[in-house]
């Protein structure tokens, strides 16, 4: 397969997420761009979605967990075709629907508001088992920080997953190894995840999560996967894309100034 479309769109999808914050003078560029290329697979392949019926009966659902990533899910849906681009300018600006965190009353496409780490997995199982329970075909997609493994609910969500064989739920870790006070081994260690899942009863694929190549694989090994829920843990690189961003913590929620935005958008590849 030909990756290279799915390079372009993920390198656009970066630059948008460069302006939203540069535009709101805050944000959290750091695990927007490191998602966004897992984001990016979602929503341009694997998910059956149409933007022009944003509540179309057996869709696919995906849920950012970790909310405050929500330039990258704005940046998706815009591209997607969910609202005009232009609004993305407007991200945590007083009377903007692109709040700081998700807000399903207000942006089409978000399936749940998010932003309180931990619950949108949660709230993930209960949808996937209803779905379960009604027969409807859509499967349901959420992406976790790997610092949102802290949280105890999230080991509670697991342990529901594995036990109601939820097949039809697929759980994304972005693994940069980074959380806003610096490395996830030095506030609270939550390796080894792979081996942390595989022990509640997942079906674990860990992945290079800026290979499209490895991205889709996975999508398609969890898809396959009967009788158990999925957790791919897609290693990945806080601020990718943008050499003074990349691996680290300093950017996990810091807006870029003019020139720094100016660097970061030269290096994605081209203007806005």
């Amino acid at each position: 397969m030909d990756f290279k479309k799915y390079d372009e769109i993920a390198s656009r999808i970066r630059m948008d997420i460069i302006e939203e914050v540069h535009s709101a003078g805050s944000g959290h560029p750091g695990g927007s761009l490191s998602a966004a290329d897992i984001v990016t697979a979602l929503y341009f392949k694997e998910m059956n979605i149409d933007p022009a019926n944003p509540k179309m009966e057996g869709r696919d659902k995906f849920i950012l967990s970790k909310g405050h990533a929500a330039p990258v899910q704005y940046a998706a849906l815009a591209e997607k075709g969910y609202f005009p681009k232009e609004e993305l300018k407007t991200l945590r600006k007083l009377g903007s629907h692109l709040q700081g965190h998700p807000n399903m009353h207000k942006v089409p496409g978000i399936e749940m508001s998010t932003g309180s780490l931990g619950q949108g997995f949660a709230v993930c199982v209960g949808m996937a088992l209803a779905n379960k329970v009604d027969k409807n075909p859509g499967r349901i997609y959420t992406l976790l920080g790997d610092g949102e493994l802290q949280e105890g609910l999230i080991w509670e969500a697991a342990m529901a997953s594995a036990h109601y064989k939820l097949d039809n739920l697929c759980v994304i870790v972005d693994w940069n190894g980074l959380q806003i006070d610096g490395k996830n081994d030095d506030v609270m260690a939550v390796n080894p995840i792979d081996e942390k899942f595989k022990s509640f009863g997942f079906n674990v694929l860990v992945i290079n999560g800026h290979d499209f190549g490895e991205i889709f694989d996975a999508f398609d090994k969890a898809r396959a996967c009967k009788g158990k829920p999925t957790v791919i843990v897609a290693k990945t690189h806080k601020g990718r894309g943008v050499s003074f961003m990349e691996d680290n913590a300093g950017w996990h929620g810091k807006a870029p100034d003019d020139e720094q935005m100016k660097q970061a958008i030269d290096e994605l590849g081209g203007t806005l």
